[in-house]
């Protein structure tokens, strides 16, 4: 619990909270500073008002009843010292070997009894006893227990002609029961608040590491977003460029064609890039309606091939089975899909080739298949149709989404690329 939250609390209960904290931490830093305040504490209370007794400083016949003092033998003051540093000294130790002290105390306890003395020191067996249930292991309590109860024992037999036994040992098992249990709940409510602040951390720690894996998949998301935008549409205006700049001096007309569609396809990608962006920033103030569009599907695959004819790549698209039936987030992946297949067709193979588009549906399977003529390459040259980039890796993670997958490959002079989707309905399916 934070200094905040003992603040709604009340100011008296807040400033005993920050004391408490302040305490704990000092005792942290410097715990022999707490456990020679308690041994101080306890000789003043306890142990200097039998010293001043015996010294004849306080006057008086006694302490008690006459009969009671009858059953008790008074001891010298040297003896009472030693007696009184034997139960109190040990209790430097009682956090860090409560059960050392324990048995030190008890013993000392034992022997002053044996005499027949009584001193108020003796309460230092109580603060032993409530010091091995906080620190101590708890399979040492039932011996202690047993130890205390025959210290107690003598004592109740000592004073017999003078208090009933049953009534001493009432008195006094009680009291060491009291000490028990509250050592007892002290230890269960540390635990307790040890485990709330571990179960605490570990789920803020949950928390962040949640929050960056679904940073790092919007990232992802967004990149293969980007990527097949601005790869697909660059891929064409790079194709047409260059056919544009070989057509200057053959045919200007094609040249002038070219350039048209340079800016169409350059205009395209703009406004897609611009869609994308408007969704990702975040403005200042309230936040402006983005400039939204449908996600491309099936019908606007149309309008892809005829880009990249544009482009000098003939392709030859055909379907087969019911797609237009399939739901927009199977089309969209289909979209990407084909996009980036045949921009990589228009990348490797290049203007003059052929590629073969076929997208067939049968029952829970969707297939795609893109087949190109290829081209030859020179002598010598490396063959990078077969370098896996991020725009196959891409593909391979959209058809994941559906539970399918994505073989790329060489097919003849030419290369091929299938996808096969699942359509069967699947708990958590593509979301």
């Amino acid at each position: 619990m934070t200094t905040e939250d003992l603040s709604g609390m009340g100011p008296l209960v807040a400033r005993l909270g920050r004391a408490g904290q302040r305490l704990r931490h000092a005792d942290r830093a410097r715990p022999w500073v707490l456990d020679t305040a308690v041994v101080v504490l306890v000789f003043l209370l306890f142990c200097l008002p039998d010293l001043l007794h015996a010294a004849g400083a306080l006057d008086g016949d006694g302490d008690g009843p006459r009969h009671f003092r009858v059953a008790l033998t008074r001891l010298p003051v040297v003896a009472m010292a030693a007696l009184q540093a034997g139960l109190v000294l040990p209790l430097l130790w009682r956090r860090r070997a409560p059960a050392v002290a324990f048995g030190a105390v008890t013993a000392v306890f034992v022997l002053q009894w044996s005499l027949g003395a009584s001193l108020r020191a003796d309460v230092t067996l109580f603060v032993a006893l409530y010091s091995l249930a906080l620190h101590g292991r708890l399979r040492q309590l039932p011996w202690a227990c047993a130890v205390t109860a025959g210290a107690l024992g003598l004592v109740a037999a000592r004073v017999s002609t003078a208090v009933s036994v049953w009534d001493a040992l009432f008195f006094l098992l009680s009291t060491a029961t009291a000490a028990l249990a509250l050592g007892l709940v002290i230890r269960i409510r540390r635990a307790q608040l040890a485990g709330l602040r571990d179960r605490a951390a570990r789920l803020e720690i949950e928390r962040d590491q949640r929050g960056r894996l679904a940073v790092a998949a919007e990232r992802t998301r967004v990149a293969r977003e980007m990527h097949d935008i601005v790869g697909h549409n660059l891929s064409v205006i790079i194709t047409l460029a260059d056919a544009g700049a070989y057509a200057t001096a053959v045919a200007p007309e094609r040249a002038e064609e070219a350039l048209h569609l340079i800016g169409d396809t350059g205009r395209q990608a703009l406004g897609e890039l611009r869609r994308v962006l408007g969704v990702l920033r975040e403005a200042d103030g309230p936040p402006a309606e983005p400039e939204l569009s449908p996600q491309p599907g099936l019908a606007d695959i149309d309008a892809l091939c005829e880009g990249v004819r544009a482009a000098g790549l003939d392709v030859v698209y055909r379907t087969a089975g019911d797609v237009d039936a399939l739901d927009s987030g199977v089309q969209l992946t289909v979209y990407r899909i084909v996009q980036e297949a045949l921009t990589n067709t228009l990348k490797h193979a290049g203007a003059g080739a052929r590629a073969n588009l076929a997208i067939a549906v049968a029952d829970t399977r969707l297939t795609i298949t893109v087949e190109d003529s290829g081209r030859p390459a020179p002598a010598g040259a490396p063959a990078t149709a077969g370098e896996e980039g991020h725009g196959l890796v891409g593909m391979r993670e959209r058809a994941a989404l559906y539970g399918g997958h994505v073989s790329a490959g060489p097919a003849g002079p030419g290369w091929t690329v299938r996808a096969d989707l699942d359509l069967a309905p699947r708990g958590g399916a593509a979301g």
